[in-house]
């Protein structure tokens, strides 16, 4: 083991004690140990921003790029310029201008990405289940094939019926629409509930995973530093 590989395994040693410190109790230890942490990510995503975000796409082409290169990267510095006036109280309405750019640009690409990544592909694959040519032999036969493909049409609209929102009507009485939503909305509950919990049964997959690979590299370390000093006695 080099003495980079030496430093790094008592320091990784180090901080996962530190870590599983925590067992007895919020510490000093433990919490220096978060801080740190934190501190590294900090620095890391700082630097990563600089250099891939900052040189490449604003300094670079402010000093070396052409005009139009110029006056394309006048447009983020102005409003990143703006954005710091939100420290001063008396110039805080002026960051408002780049906070409703982002918060636009933001909403439209999270309102795109959920149509275009998960609604329509949702309805494509449900489609696509009753799709009979697409059975291969060795996978089922089509009753189950039929069965299957309904039970994930109805959980998918159920869970959407889950969130939509309704109004009464002028009697003050819920429509036929609206109970039927609401049926449904009860058996997407159902269908929410298992999903949560298979999603929770992952993260204690990866949690216990991450467990037993850090019980192990414990184990390694112990190892690889006492083994030459046996060896030597």
């Amino acid at each position: 083991m080099s003495p980079v590989d030496l430093v790094g395994a008592i320091l990784g040693f180090v901080f996962t004690l530190l870590v599983f410190s925590y067992i007895l109790g919020d510490n000093p230890l433990f919490r220096l140990t978060v801080h740190i942490f934190i501190g590294v990510a900090a620095g890391y995503a700082a630097i990563m921003t600089i250099d891939n975000v900052l040189l490449p796409r604003l300094l670079l082409p402010l000093f070396r790029g052409s005009r139009d290169e110029r006056l394309l990267a006048l447009a983020p510095l102005v409003l990143g310029g703006l954005l710091l006036t939100k420290i001063s109280p008396k110039l805080t309405r002026w960051g408002n201008v780049p906070l409703a750019y982002l918060v636009g640009v933001g909403a439209a690409a999270a309102i795109g990405g959920a149509v275009s990544g998960t609604l329509i592909p949702q309805v494509m694959a449900s489609i696509n289940l009753f799709d009979l040519q697409t059975l291969s032999s060795a996978e089922q036969t089509v009753g189950m094939r039929i069965i299957n493909s309904s039970i994930i049409l109805i959980g998918t609209i159920a869970t959407l019926a889950y969130f939509h929102f309704g109004s009464l009507g002028r009697t003050g009485q819920p429509s036929t629409w609206q109970r039927m939503a609401d049926g449904f909305g009860q058996v997407g509950q159902v269908f929410i509930a298992i999903i949560f919990g298979f999603l929770f049964a992952g993260v204690y997959s990866a949690a216990m995973l991450a467990l037993i690979e850090r019980l192990f590299f414990l184990v390694d370390v112990v190892k690889s530093l006492l083994l030459p000093l046996i060896a030597g006695a």
